[in-house]
């Protein structure tokens, strides 16, 4: 039902290879999933109005639909359905005039990065641990021709079926995998790899992941947490780091560039290094946990909750 449209599209593109092993894989996690919260987002997904969409915009922001193409009471259902995947981690996203405001303001990391890559124009890209897709549609709006998003959060599965409802655009895919469920595609001309590496108890290995899934000379855009220091210092957290359990290491920004190098990435740069705000990170109605004010120290911004470094992020940019 979800990936039957993927599998005719791959099937014509340089990611042939991957119907190889991909079927039973999705297979195989579907059947996992036929329980709890998955059955009942099943049934919101179902429910979801089929709208008139006479507006898109993925270049700017990710917009579908016009406030004028439903009624109040067709808007306000719209708001209690899409309101039932809360928490929504990542975008924004506004559909026909509702402003889904999540937590993080990912369009100041898409800002601050747009930038330094090379154009996508045409690209075959690949955003690993992508959330519930909202870098992918910015993606496809600055002219990728196919984006791959993967992430094995069934919440952030459905959260992306649920814009795709209304976006309807097939060249943007996400699929519930992790890294290490990719085979060794080399096919991607562009990879991100955005608040990943910092959860991997291997970032060595992750690195090597990443490599094995581009073109000879394509593109890595990886952001992460890093802390202050020479190319030997990487911080070690304790069992959590602004209350987050699975952090384990924070390389500076030197180390970072060493361990690219090491790996075999040429071209190595820092393309921009920003400390989280409140106003990129914050509570909303569109979540009901806690947010990044509630994970540093209040008495001293500057540090986390537990006494290490506030949370400080770099992008580096490589190529294989």
């Amino acid at each position: 039902m979800y990936f039957s449209k993927f599998y005719q599209q791959i099937a014509a593109n340089r990611l042939a290879p991957w119907l190889n092993t991909l079927p039973a894989q999705l297979d195989q996690w579907y059947k996992q999933q036929l329980h709890g919260d998955f059955a009942h987002w099943q049934k919101t997904l179902q429910a979801l109005p089929s709208t008139e969409i006479t507006e898109k915009d993925t270049r700017s922001q990710v917009l579908a639909g016009k406030r004028e193409d439903i009624n109040e009471g067709e808007f306000k259902r719209l708001e209690n359905l899409l309101k039932k995947f809360k928490p929504w981690r990542k975008g924004p996203y506004h559909i026909h005039g509702l402003h889904i405001d999540t937590e993080w303001r990912s369009d100041f990391k898409w800002d601050r990065l747009e930038p330094h890559i090379s154009d996508l124009s045409n690209r075959y890209v690949l955003d690993i641990g992508c959330g519930s897709g909202y870098h992918l549609w910015r993606m496809h709006g600055a002219g990728a021709k196919f984006v791959v998003g993967i992430d094995p959060t069934q919440l952030f599965f459905m959260q992306f079926q649920a814009i795709q409802h209304f976006m309807q655009e097939s060249s943007v895919n996400l699929l519930p995998l992790g890294v290490e469920d990719l085979p060794e595609l080399g096919a991607f001309d562009t990879v991100f790899a955005m608040g990943v590496l910092y959860h991997r108890r291997s970032p060595i290995d992750f690195l090597y992941q990443l490599k094995a899934q581009l073109v000879k000379g394509g593109e890595l855009v990886l952001e992460t947490l890093i802390v202050e220091g020479d190319e030997n210092t990487v911080l070690v957290p304790g069992e959590r780091y602004a209350k987050m359990r699975n952090v384990w290491f924070l390389p500076s920004a030197d180390a970072m560039c060493a361990w690219l190098e090491r790996c075999g990435f040429t071209n190595v740069r820092v393309a921009n290094i920003d400390t989280t705000t409140l106003e990129e990170q914050r509570k909303t109605d569109w979540i009901d946990t806690e947010s990044l004010q509630d994970f540093l120290d209040p008495n001293d911004p500057s540090k986390t909750i537990e006494g290490y470094p506030a949370p400080k992020r770099a992008i580096f940019i490589a190529n294989k």
